[in-house]
């Protein structure tokens, strides 16, 4: 197929490489050029400008920073009028439900298809192919991406348009709530006078563990804060979790804590460290390194 991809940060150019790689026909665009010319030895074009990348696509693929960018790419830009009828549309960033519902609106005027399908796994799972994809839109549409999908990792359909940026809003706040009880259970049991390192050991396996214990919880014990996924990132998703769930009245005490916490790590100058950095500001709070 023609793709285009839209945004080779972190996550796009490993994903429109791997593109490549499967045989489709790949057109590149990233707000900075140099991001992508990487992509011109795995045979991609790269363009100018969103609107030259779209102009002949079948599937338009963004990556792109957030909810402002991908509104901002599509409607100030030109890239919705710029792709036919008939294209569609996957929206992969991690945007607000009713960013995702008003963008679909709007497509669907211009004749083109869309569905919401953020990502989690991170760089690893965009090199790797072992994406979870969470998929927002309608069936017949989730069926034509299936063949992009696969290259990717493995895509699940929720439901119709913002379903999937909902299903990605409960994996980040499952994710960031976990990485501050694992980083609290830890600095709790450093401050009591264990070995952290063999407290992990000890309750690797049991009712207390996950992947945030085994990976995060390693960085936290090496004390290994390159980031990943960054607090600011983090945080961000806190803020759209908590933001969707006034727009529907929901109470999420639980996340309006932890979005505090956030808030405060970033504040306190830890905004470009890994998201299990929030381990550091435990720490600080109760006088530890």
């Amino acid at each position: 197929m023609k793709i285009a991809l839209l945004g080779t940060g972190l996550m796009g150019l490993p994903m429109a490489r791997r593109l490549c790689r499967a045989g489709h026909e790949v057109a590149a665009w990233n707000r900075t050029r140099a991001k992508c010319e990487p992509l011109s030895a795995d045979g991609a074009a790269i363009c100018d400008s969103a609107a030259q990348a779209v102009a002949h696509a079948d599937i338009v693929i963004s990556m792109l920073e957030n909810g402002a960018v991908v509104h901002d790419v599509l409607f100030n830009q030109g890239a919705a009028r710029a792709m036919r009828r008939g294209t569609l549309f996957i929206d992969m960033a991690s945007i607000q439900p009713r960013e995702a519902r008003d963008h679909a609106a709007r497509l669907g005027e211009l004749g083109v298809a869309c569905l919401d399908a953020p990502v989690s796994g991170g760089t690893v799972g965009a090199e790797n192919g072992s994406l979870a994809i969470m998929v927002g839109g309608a069936t017949a549409d989730f069926e034509r991406a299936a063949a992009v999908f696969q290259v990717f990792g493995r895509a699940t359909h929720v439901g119709p348009h913002g379903a999937g940026q909902l299903a990605k809003l409960a994996n980040q706040m499952i994710v960031g709530i976990t990485i501050g009880a694992v980083a609290e259970a830890l600095l709790l049991c450093a401050k009591g006078g264990a070995d952290m390192a063999k407290v992990r050991e000890a309750i690797s396996g049991g009712f207390a563990d996950s992947r945030i214990l085994q990976l995060h919880g390693q960085r936290m014990v090496e004390r290994d804060f390159a980031p990943r996924g960054r607090m600011t990132v983090q945080l961000k998703d806190m803020r759209n979790a908590l933001a969707t769930a006034e727009e529907i009245g929901f109470d999420a005490p639980v996340t309006k804590l932890f979005e505090r916490l956030y808030a405060d790590g970033v504040e306190h100058g830890l905004a470009d460290l890994d998201h299990s950095g929030l381990f550091v500001e435990l720490a600080s709070r109760n006088g530890m390194r």
